[in-house]
């Protein structure tokens, strides 16, 4: 898909952090993260919506989804999952794509504006993110 900013980060067109691949899908840091170690996991073939993936590929995904959650865990034992479909659902980028945000016994609630990443702070995570 043309100008799908997701679809450029799998085919490697765009700059991301990257945390975590497979043959089927991606993880990566969200740039305007909620809170420390905000994650985006997308499948690499471009779909809008959940419903639009294939029924075969349900099981890659949540494999994904669940993967991406134990390494969240190193960085908090609590944390949301979420997939926001449609635009009055709060969706921007219309890839699919599932946020794994962990939460803090500091920040309880989510901020009311988004910070960039900053690039150490995401280097260091990928370094905890990515590890095996």
């Amino acid at each position: 898909m043309g100008d799908c900013i997701f679809c450029k980060i799998t085919a490697g067109e765009s700059p991301s952090y990257k945390i975590w691949e497979d043959d089927f899908s991606l993880a990566f840091l969200d740039l305007f993260p909620l809170s420390r170690g905000h994650l985006l996991v997308v499948p690499k073939r471009h779909v809008d919506r959940l419903t639009d993936l294939p029924k075969e590929h349900h099981g890659a995904m949540l494999g994904a989804v669940a993967e991406l959650c134990r390494r969240v865990e190193r960085l908090a034992p609590d944390y949301n999952v979420g997939v926001n479909q449609g635009a009055i659902a709060g969706q921007i980028v219309f890839h699919l794509h599932f946020h794994i945000i962990p939460r803090y016994p500091d920040s309880p609630g989510f901020p009311k504006a988004r910070v960039r990443l900053d690039p150490a702070d995401a280097e260091s995570l990928v370094k905890i993110l990515s590890a095996q």
